[in-house]
């Protein structure tokens, strides 16, 4: 459902309006006043920035279906929201007041089924739910089902009717409340006097698993409260926050099936535990120092093992340290021989860091531009945000990006080490560069132990490795620990479980059920043995979710794909081959609930096309069930295949050397006499034999080549480091005038021929800020071209941007504002990363789509 069209309906019911005996009501409801999402392009209302939360307008998470503040739709079944009902004096929402008057006092009592779904499992719901039957006076119980909260309910129409609008409208913190059904019961029916919450059912549906939730206030100050039984205690936590999906092992979610079922509760955790007035009223990972995990170093524990691993990052050292979703490695922010040695340790030259600061405000004194909304959020991510100058963090954090990536701490060790060591801590995934998470205590000793001075371990298990999920501005560019695995809506239903496997790089996978897909967490990428054990055991966990044994497996076609080779297992009958651009921009148009056929931009790296090349710069006519490729951009030959991916300048000699002709050729003579003769001769014979030289029509291939000519980067030492760069130069700069750039029309496609604009671009003679400026808006224009001329031809006006290069936030700005003036309407990922970390989700898009066309 659209989230600004959500609207609530009320079937008929007997005489004496809604919430009287007999029909079933069925409402659509947002659990707080809908803002609207920075993010949206298209003009509709309701949509958010990721990471927001619920019950304060404009702070909500992704997903969350909400209506205008202070309004209410069509037949819903209470009075206005956020008024008194009848007879109510003021005081706290939800209080019972005191008896009414004559005739309510002896209305006849209701029995009532109310079924909750949202994201209700794990957040603190049911306790909610129990605390707001017992101040209305209403008997009944509530328990989970699979995938949503049930409720039977007793009471007086009237406290009923308070009963539904407090439910609906005022969720607990973390929780979203996307639909409420109520249904009326016999008076056989009736519970016994009294409510209280039932055990886990069995029941029809999409369970869900929630995430991992950063620690909330009330915790925090528990932890810094001296007086306080969980001061300084590094795995306090309540209904309202701690580890969850990092923590399961099955599902329903009670704490028998979590890695904490071996920490049997002291009587002071039992009694809060057993408390429907206690915010640990059920808080499945409960636990103080009496009872509950301790910390270690090497022979020391809890307090001391903190202290000296402390000691050490003050000192200039290098620390492992186990997290809520895996182990990661710390350093002072500050400290550049610390940082240098850190990037030694991990095998990673320059691609940047993420940078843990105290507060809010260290926060601001690192980067401007800062929503603290996001950042206090209960996904707590990393925020991508412009680096204030003169901002006190080593030059190597993020070497030659203008954006650091900040984040708050978000478990309460890292509120401990933050707050001790009263300084910004660089704090990045426990492995080394290419390889899975580190989550094993085991394998932190062995593999990252020899790599720093010591390794800050403890002893509740963690069964699935979360990285931390990063933002960049209203978009998710990793979905990890905070937002998966929640599930996401799909445009049509599943008719059968499907599998659906993703891509090579940033792998994530998901599983399609019934109207929902579970999409997992983004773990890193299937470059070897250690990334495909690690994929097909997030696999695994995955389907445990729904608790379904998938029919189906959807895969990328590319037989050179890893996962592809997982699939090839599959019966030929059960696998469902979904072209990797076609998933990029289905995934863009699912997330927004497009319904009709788009026009798909699909801007990446690289992906096998049907043509027999490579792709990453296509326009597509499409729908769920299938595309038609419409327009490209103009090819050149990669010398050494995955050589040039790696080296931009080895790229840009593919288009001096190579590039699609149509009638214009560039010019490099800067390049030339870098690389040098012998390199340039190489390509030259290796393009002119056709050796070892795909060609490949792919914009993040062109962003390389733009890179290398202007002398910004000639080698990667991560994926995407030379686009990165070639933004970061243009940043704070004007757009400029648009280089030059062609339009032509080749066997039936639309072309942008990018040669003319590099040429221009190197013989622009312009300060390399001001050429990349103009570069980027020369690809906005050239998009805008051909989306118009496909549009014309084809009559369709939605256009769905995906694929990597969409990660870069100007020519994505530039994109959208362009398209909006010509009139389309214009979708972007937001809650769905934009690059490979998406096409699970659009894979398991096409699959439900194509199996419920039979």
């Amino acid at each position: 459902m659209d989230a600004g069209k959500a609207r609530r309906r009320v079937e008929p019911t007997e005489a004496g309006g809604a919430g009287t005996g007999g029909a079933e009501q069925h409402v659509e409801a947002g659990s707080a006043a809908g803002a609207r999402r920075p993010d949206e392009v298209s003009g509709t209302a309701g949509t958010r920035q990721p990471g927001e939360v619920n019950g304060t307008p404009g702070a909500r998470h992704p997903g969350e279906i909400s209506s205008t503040a202070g309004t209410r739709q069509p037949g819903e079944i209470s009075g206005t929201a956020g008024t008194r009902q009848p007879g109510e004096t003021s005081g706290t929402a939800g209080a019972r007041q005191p008896a009414e008057a004559g005739g309510a006092n002896k209305a006849r009592r209701r029995v009532e089924r109310i079924e909750v779904s949202g994201a209700v499992q794990g957040v603190g719901f049911r306790p909610h739910v129990h605390r707001l039957a017992a101040s209305l006076g209403i008997d009944g119980d509530v328990r989970d089902v699979d995938g949503h909260v049930v409720i039977t309910a007793a009471g007086r129409p009237h406290d009923l009717a308070e009963f539904h609008r407090l439910v609906r409208d005022r969720p607990p913190p973390v929780a979203r409340v996307d639909r409420v059904v109520v249904s009326s019961l016999p008076a056989s029916a009736a519970p016994p006097p009294g409510f209280r919450e039932g055990g886990p059912a069995d029941d029809a549906g999409v369970r869900s698993l929630p995430p991992d939730l950063a620690t909330c206030p009330a915790c925090v100050a528990d932890l810094f409260t001296p007086t306080d039984r969980h001061y300084r205690y590094p795995f306090t936590t309540c209904s309202r926050c701690g580890p969850r999906a990092t923590i399961v092992e099955a599902l329903p979610y009670d704490r028998e099936r979590t890695t904490m079922r071996g920490f049997r509760m002291c009587a002071d955790c039992a009694a809060e535990y057993a408390d429907p007035a206690d915010r640990r009223f059920h808080a499945e990972p409960v636990a103080c120092p009496a009872c509950g995990p301790v910390l270690w170093w090497g022979a020391l524990a809890g307090e001391d093992a903190l202290r000296a691993a402390e000691a050490v990052v003050a000192g200039g050292g290098l620390v492992a340290v186990k997290g809520v979703g895996g182990y990661q490695l710390v350093c002072d922010a500050a400290d550049e021989a610390a940082v240098l040695r850190l990037r030694r340790a991990k095998g990673r030259p320059r691609e940047p860091f993420a940078v843990m600061a105290p507060s809010p405000a260290a926060v601001r004194e690192l980067a401007t531009g800062v929503d603290e909304a996001v950042l206090v959020s209960p996904a707590a991510p990393v925020a991508l945000l412009p680096r204030r100058p003169g901002a006190r963090l080593a030059p190597s954090v993020a070497p030659g990006l203008a954006e650091v990536g900040l984040c708050l701490p978000h478990s309460p060790l890292h509120h401990l080490l933050l707050a001790d060591l009263a300084r910004p801590l660089v704090v990045t995934g426990g492995n080394r560069s290419g390889d899975p998470l580190v989550t094993d205590d085991g394998e932190a000793l062995t593999s990252l132990g020899p790599l720093v001075d010591g390794v800050l371990g403890h002893d509740r298990p963690i069964r699935s490795g979360y990285a931390d999920s990063v933002v960049r501005g209203p978009a998710l560019v990793r979905r990890a620990r905070g937002y998966a695995p929640e599930p996401l809506p799909l445009p049509v239903t599943a008719p059968e479980p499907v599998l659906a496997l993703g891509a090579r790089l940033r792998h994530t996978a998901a599983v399609a059920v019934g109207g929902l897909a579970v999409v997992g967490p983004q773990n890193g990428d299937l470059s070897d043995w250690r990334g495909l054990a690690a994929f097909e055991a997030s696999a695994r966990a995955l389907c445990l979710v729904p608790d379904v044994r998938p029919a189906y497996c959807a895969h990328d076609p590319d037989p050179g794909c890893p996962s592809t080779r997982h699939a090839l297992g599959w019966p030929p009958g059960r696998r469902i081959a979904v072209q990797h651009h076609h998933a990029h921009v289905a995934a863009t148009a699912a997330e927004h609930g497009v319904a009709g056929p788009f026009i798909g931009v699909a801007y990446d790296g690289l992906g096998q096309g049907d043509d027999g090349t490579l792709w990453g710069g296509e326009v597509l006519l499409a729908d769920y069930l299938g595309y038609r490729r419409v327009g490209r951009i103009g090819t050149a030959p990669l010398p050494g295949g995955e050589v040039a991916v790696r080296r931009p300048a080895r790229m840009a000699l593919g288009y001096l050397l190579g590039a699609e002709d149509f009638g214009a050729h560039p010019v490099g003579d800067d390049l030339l006499r870098r690389v040098g003769p012998a390199e340039a001769e190489l390509a030259r014979r290796m393009i002119a034999r056709g050796v070892d030289s795909p060609v490949a029509s792919s914009v993040g291939r062109l962003f390389d080549a733009a890179a290398a000519l202007l002398g910004v980067c000639d080698d990667n030492t991560y994926d995407g480091e030379a686009a990165a760069l070639l933004e970061a130069a243009a940043a704070g700069l004007p757009a400029g005038e648009p280089l030059s750039w062609r339009l032509h029309h080749r066997d039936g496609l639309w072309v942008y021929d990018p040669v003319p604009t590099l040429r221009d671009a190197v013989t622009a003679g312009e300060p390399v800020g001001a050429v990349s400026a103009r570069f980027h808006t020369t690809v906005a224009h050239a998009t805008r071209a051909l989306v118009g001329r496909v549009a014309d031809d084809a009559g369709v006006r939605v256009v769905c941007l995906g694929g990597g290069v969409f990660r870069n936030s100007r020519l994505t700005g530039e994109v959208v504002r362009g398209l909006a003036e010509d009139g389309f309407e214009v979708h972007v990922g937001a809650r769905v990363p934009v690059d490979d970390g998406g096409i699970s989700y659009g894979q398991a898009a096409v699959a439900a789509a194509r199996l419920a066309k039979g």
